[in-house]
C-alpha cells in the first residue's frame, strides 16, 4: 500500500512573475504542511492567462522556456514534491514562432513531463499555437498525464493518456464563468457546473485519479470559477475548494484505487475500438459507398 497525497490549487495569478512565485511559494508551504506529494498549480500560473478572450494578439503573457530560469526556479522550490504548472512557452520554428499555452511537471530532479495545450477555445488560437499530442510520463508518484483547461472537454484526450498508462491525470485551467446569463451565485453558474461535470466524468470513464487546478478570482474581464478538486477513479470528489481560492487536499492509494475500480468493470479492458467512429490504425481503410 502506497498512499499519495494530492493538493490542487485554486488561486489567482497575474503578469508579475515575482508575485507569481510568491504565491507559489505560499501554496507549496501549505501543501507540504498537509503532507502533499503532488501540488497542481493552475494554467498560466507563471505570467497569467489572457486578460480577454476577444481577438487581441498583443495580449500575450511573458514567454518562457522549458529550460529557462523560471522553470529552474520552480524545480529548486519543488524539492521532493511533484509540482505541475502552466505557462506561456516561447514559440519555435514549427509554430512560426507563436507561443504555446504549455505546462510542465517538475521535481527537484528536473522536468518530468511537458504538454502543450491542444484544444483552443474561442479566439485563443490568435494568441497561441496548438500542441498536437497527449503522452503520459513516469514520476515518483506513478505514471501521470497532463492537460490544459479546454482539453478536458474532449474525452479522447483523457482516454489517450489512460491508454498510455496514466493512472493520475492533472488538468490545469483558467476556466471562467459564463459570459452571458451569469448566475448570481458562482457555484450555480452553468460553466462552473460544466467544469465540475468534466472533472468527474473524465475520472470515472477512465477509472483514474483526477487532479484539477484552476485560477480563482478575476483577471481582465473574466471571473474564474476556482473549484480545484481531487476526484477518485469512481468519479467521487474527495475534496474541493468550491468557488473560493484555496487548496483541495486528499490522500489516495492510487494503484489500489485504480485496480479496485477496474477489477470487474474495466472500461479500458472492455473497449471495442473497431466499433467506434474512426478507423483503428490496424484496420483496413473504409471505402465509402458510391452515390446512386
Amino acid at each position: 500500500m502506497t498512499v499519495r497525497t494530492f493538493a490542487a490549487a485554486a488561486a489567482g495569478f497575474g503578469r508579475d512573475l515575482d508575485e507569481s512565485f510568491a504565491t507559489i511559494s505560499s501554496l507549496l508551504e501549505r501543501a507540504r504542511a498537509a503532507g502533499a506529494d503532488v501540488l497542481a498549480l493552475p494554467e498560466a500560473a507563471l505570467g497569467g492567462y489572457l486578460s480577454s478572450l476577444h481577438d487581441d494578439p498583443e495580449d500575450v503573457p511573458p514567454q518562457l522556456d522549458v529550460d529557462g530560469p523560471e522553470i529552474r526556479r520552480l524545480i529548486a522550490l519543488a524539492g521532493d514534491m511533484v509540482v505541475t504548472v502552466g505557462f506561456c512557452e516561447r514559440g519555435d520554428a514549427a509554430s512560426g514562432h507563436r507561443p504555446y499555452n504549455s505546462c510542465v511537471a517538475v521535481s527537484g530532479d528536473g522536468v518530468l513531463g511537458h504538454h502543450r495545450k491542444v484544444h483552443q477555445p474561442l479566439n485563443e488560437n490568435t494568441s497561441y499555437a496548438a500542441g498536437d499530442r497527449f503522452a503520459a510520463f513516469d514520476t515518483p508518484v506513478g505514471r501521470m498525464g497532463m492537460m490544459i483547461c479546454y482539453d478536458k472537454a474532449f474525452p479522447e484526450a483523457a482516454r489517450a493518456l489512460a491508454v498510455d498508462g496514466a493512472r493520475i491525470v492533472v488538468c490545469m485551467s483558467a476556466w471562467p464563468a459564463s459570459r452571458t446569463n451569469q448566475a448570481p451565485v458562482l457555484a450555480d453558474d452553468r460553466w462552473t457546473r460544466r467544469f465540475d461535470l468534466f472533472d468527474r466524468a473524465r475520472a470515472l470513464e477512465n477509472q483514474i485519479v483526477w487532479v484539477s487546478a484552476n485560477q480563482a478570482g478575476t483577471f481582465g474581464d473574466m471571473q474564474l470559477v476556482a473549484s480545484a478538486k481531487i476526484v477518485d477513479p469512481g468519479g467521487e470528489v474527495l475534496d474541493t475548494t468550491g468557488t473560493e481560492a484555496g487548496l483541495a487536499v486528499a490522500s489516495v492509494d492510487v494503484d489500489d484505487a485504480v485496480d479496485a475500480a477496474r477489477r470487474f468493470m474495466g472500461h479500458l479492458r472492455d473497449r471495442r475500438p473497431a466499433s467506434y467512429l474512426g478507423t483503428p490504425d490496424d484496420a483496413p481503410p473504409v471505402v465509402p459507398a458510391r452515390a446512386s
